[in-house]
């Protein structure tokens, strides 16, 4: 079975052990002493295929391509390692399901940081109680959100969730609902 990881390249170290059984067939454990690093093996690929396409509520549609989706990780990867984020440390997304959530939670995962997320759809007090426990050290958050083709407005509750998080040491902005394609802004709020 040590053929299929090779066959399947995967980047790791397959720990040589191939499998343990158990006292039940599904007790058993195949590499059960592997490591690797799911956010390296999604991002080996760096060519100019299609890797994400995004449709968001027929207002935003855009693309990302294997390259590009390497390059923001990386750069998104750098500004973590830059504020100090480490193997283990947690990083929050308040996002949607855009591509911005894929980049920002590979680049917490290829530093071997902890990826916890909160639809922005959830209340103020349901986002602290998810992210308190966890004590993150940054926030992706977003300014907005589309529902049902409407344009909701997160400013005001990012602000009184950093307020009340403590452990943050940045949050960082999608720009989704204020700019004509999303960008991330790193912006601290007060």
């Amino acid at each position: 079975c040590s053929k299929v990881w090779d066959f399947c390249g995967i980047i790791g170290d397959n720990g040589k052990t191939v499998y343990t059984s158990g006292a039940r067939l599904q007790d058993g454990h195949f590499f059960p002493y592997s490591t690797l690093n799911f956010a390296e093996n999604l991002l080996r690929r760096r060519d100019e295929d299609v890797a994400i396409v995004f449709k968001g509520e027929s207002r935003i549609e855009r693309s990302l391509t294997y390259k590009e989706l390497y390059d923001q990780v990386s750069q998104i990867q750098q500004a973590l390692l830059d504020l100090g984020v480490q193997k283990g440390d947690r990083v929050a997304g308040y996002l949607p399901n855009i591509p911005e959530a894929i980049i920002a939670m590979l680049a917490a995962a290829s530093i071997g940081a902890i990826w916890s997320s909160a639809s922005p759809d959830f209340g103020v007090q349901g986002v602290l109680d998810r992210f308190g426990q966890i004590e993150p050290k940054v926030l992706f958050a977003v300014d907005g959100y589309y529902y049902n083709g409407k344009e909701i407005d997160c400013r005001e509750k990012v602000k009184e969730i950093v307020s009340k998080l403590p452990s943050l040491k940045k949050t960082i902005v999608v720009q989704y609902t204020k700019a004509d394609i999303s960008a991330f802004n790193a912006e601290t709020f007060e």
